[in-house]
């Protein structure tokens, strides 16, 4: 079992309720054949709960109820797995472009029992009408720039991109507003989640996009 401590413990049973035990094993898979398969450095070990999995499992607060979400990028299942454990009611696409991945990400779908999961092997530009996502997720895939280019097409015009940032989240808004704006975002902002659960909480930049112009 990968260590877990009292604090990041605590976290995870707030996040995942009664699905802790799927959150166990998904760790483990990490600790295991994600490591050996070049998904996750081995220097992560000691960190996949607090600097991984919660971080990225924190951000379900942000993605309304019933939604379909799209993971660009997904590698080892950041955030699209914890996501998936963290709330059922999701529908998840994970869309990964490198095979070995992809073969890990559902033998991990199969061992958890995840049904919410559809795993793509394709790429985030190749994808555009084959999915119709609600909310999209990215998590250290690009600079904001070219990440609002892989994805605010899979919106087709409507939905939000949820997107894990660093600390220069502000200064990435500033340098992609106009592209931004122009693949039809009519608000862009920094959120915070799970302040309340994580010692370092997840910064997020949320755009809404309407190609209408305008916030429904």
């Amino acid at each position: 079992m990968v260590d877990i401590t009292p604090a990041e413990l605590q976290a995870a049973e707030k996040i995942f309720g009664d699905r802790l035990d799927l959150a166990q094993r998904y760790v483990e898979h990490l600790a295991t054949s994600g490591t050996e398969r070049g998904l996750i450095g081995p220097r992560e070990i000691p960190r996949l709960w607090s600097r991984h999995v919660l971080n990225c499992a924190v951000i379900e607060s942000a993605i309304a109820h019933g939604s379909h979400v799209a993971d660009v990028g997904s590698g080892a299942g950041l955030p699209g797995l914890c996501l998936a454990i963290a709330r059922p009611d999701l529908e998840l696409t994970l869309i990964e472009p490198l095979e070995r991945r992809v073969i890990w990400l559902q033998e991990v779908v199969d061992d958890l029992g995840l049904d919410n999961v559809t795993v793509m092997r394709t790429r985030a530009e190749l994808a555009v009408g084959m999915v119709n996502a609600d909310v999209v997720t990215a998590r250290a895939v690009s600079a904001l720039t070219k990440l609002a280019g892989l994805t605010i097409p899979l919106l087709n015009g409507k939905g939000e991109v949820v997107a894990i940032k660093g600390r220069s989240a502000a200064e990435e808004i500033e340098k992609a507003a106009k592209v931004i704006r122009k693949l039809g975002g009519v608000e862009t902002s920094v959120v915070v989640c799970g302040q309340e659960l994580l010692e370092e909480p997840t910064t997020v930049v949320r755009i809404v996009v309407n190609k209408q112009g305008k916030i429904a």
